[in-house]
């Protein structure tokens, strides 16, 4: 992978296929994500959504441009590209796409083999899991009553013990029918496999927020004992894909400075 910065708030990723050889510009399409700036107006943001489709776009290994929107300035180019739409947005080849669940369906469908990877979980499971975490955590965080606050705690322990539980047991494909040995612990890298999936892409980022946040704000910490949960993220933190796609851990903390508000 090549990186270059590109302009104040722009960056161009060229990404290589898995020959190792970069993809012909001109045989390929051409791809600007438009995604939420952070506080300073240039860096990446507090967007799990735009963390999603920046993911999903370079595990596709296809050349694209990334934009970061400054939210309070909106340049007018912008509002004239995209009038009354907020990151995350698309263009592809001069057609502008913004539905991001959209866009996820139309980059897996548009960008498929044999030129890019389908990043569909074989699992239809994998999709589903940790699905109820983040819906948790935001009324974790956002609960201020001292009384309430077990339950909501509670809650939340709840469903990433569920998550913590699918990555632990061993998927179909580990278990060997003409094996006398009994796998009992599944020993895969991400929810689906080894391979990162649109799975990831839509879990990863909000896992990231929980664990910064909550630690910042409730003193909450994901239990040690989880311990396929806690393999599963060390696996993820190791990708660049995931790692370079993160908002700091200021930009999560600043974002929820007004929405974990004090318990009394």
């Amino acid at each position: 992978m090549d990186f270059e910065q590109h302009s104040e708030a722009c960056l161009i990723f060229y990404l290589r296929s898995d020959n190792g050889q970069t993809r012909n510009w001109q045989e390929s399409p051409k791809i600007e994500l438009f995604i939420k700036a952070s506080f300073d107006g240039e860096n990446i943001g507090n967007c799990p959504f735009c963390q999603r489709l920046f993911m999903v776009l370079w595990l596709k290994g296809v050349k694209f441009n990334v934009t970061t929107v400054d939210m309070k300035k909106r340049p007018a180019e912008l509002l004239h590209l995209a009038p009354g739409t907020n990151p995350p947005f698309l263009i592809f080849n001069g057609e502008l796409k913004t539905d991001f669940i959209k866009i996820e369906e139309f980059l897996e469908e548009t960008l498929a083999p044999p030129s890019y990877p389908h990043l569909t979980p074989r699992q239809p499971e994998s999709y589903h899991a940790g699905s109820d975490v983040f819906a948790k955590f935001s009324a974790y965080i956002k609960n201020t009553s001292k009384v309430a606050n077990e339950k909501f705690e509670t809650a939340l322990l709840k469903e990433l013990k569920r998550l913590d539980n699918y990555l632990k047991e061993p998927l179909p494909d580990e278990i060997d029918a003409n094996s006398t040995e009994t796998v009992l612990v599944s020993k895969r890298k991400y929810l689906d496999g080894n391979e990162l999936t649109l799975a990831d892409c839509n879990l990863l980022p909000k896992l990231h927020i929980i664990k910064v946040a909550a630690k910042k704000y409730r003193n909450f910490e994901i239990p040690k004992e989880m311990s396929s949960l806690w393999r599963y993220l060390k696996n993820a933190y190791e990708r660049s894909e995931f790692k370079c796609t993160c908002p700091s851990t200021e930009e999560i903390e600043r974002a929820y400075a007004d929405i974990a508000k004090e318990m009394q």
